[in-house]
């Protein structure tokens, strides 16, 4: 059993596509960016903050492997959080068209007294949105609780042309990655001991 410290889910949904039994339980943070702080940098210190908090609550004694992951869209190397409006999620989605962007996925997982950290990176390419697209998107409803204002598991998945990288990490839990490090905990993960990953502790 592990503590999985998302109220997403996404990231439920996941995990659960790895076998593994968990516990979901809430871990809030101030997720605003540091001035000058880089999308690979925000978002591992994020999930690193997420999985503090959860241990925090939980208390260092006798408790499993505790699981916490960030994402952000980044566009020329701004973050591009979830859309406070419907002229933000507009403004999002006209950014993001007929071009490139980044996704970055940090896995953090606390266990044995010990902080280990993964970072995936994915390019995802979208086509050139239609008059009338975006704005027919964002009334779906489904744009407004997503970071960069769509997601690649729904109706945004129409967008995307190509995709350089991690599915699963464009949704938010790099399976790979969060394979490697549960692994190293004990845990039988399908197929991990031939996993390799950047891991940082």
């Amino acid at each position: 059993m592990i503590h999985l410290a998302s109220q997403s889910p996404r990231r439920a949904a996941l995990l659960r596509q790895l076998g593994v039994h968990f516990a979901v339980m809430s871990a809030a943070v101030d997720e605003t960016a540091h001035p000058g702080e880089t999308p690979a940098a925000y978002v591992q210190r994020l999930a690193a903050a997420k999985v503090m908090a959860a241990v925090r609550v939980l208390g260092r004694e006798a408790m499993g492997p505790v699981l916490a992951a960030d994402t952000a869209v980044a566009v020329d190397g701004v973050i591009l959080g979830k859309p406070a409006d419907r002229a933000a999620g507009l403004a999002m989605l006209a950014r993001l068209s007929g071009r490139s962007h980044q996704v970055l996925s940090a896995v953090a997982l606390w266990h044995a007294d010990r902080l280990r950290q993964a970072l995936s990176t994915s390019t995802v390419t979208f086509r050139a949105l239609a008059p009338g697209e975006a704005a027919a998107y964002w009334e779906s409803g489904e744009p407004a609780d997503k970071a960069g204002g769509y997601a690649i598991q729904g109706r945004g998945a129409v967008f995307i042309s190509r995709l350089e990288g991690s599915y699963s990490g464009v949704m938010g839990l790099p399976l790979h990655e969060t394979a490697q490090l549960l692994a190293q905990t004990g845990l039988q993960i399908l197929g991990s001991n031939n996993m390799k990953a950047e891991v940082r502790e």
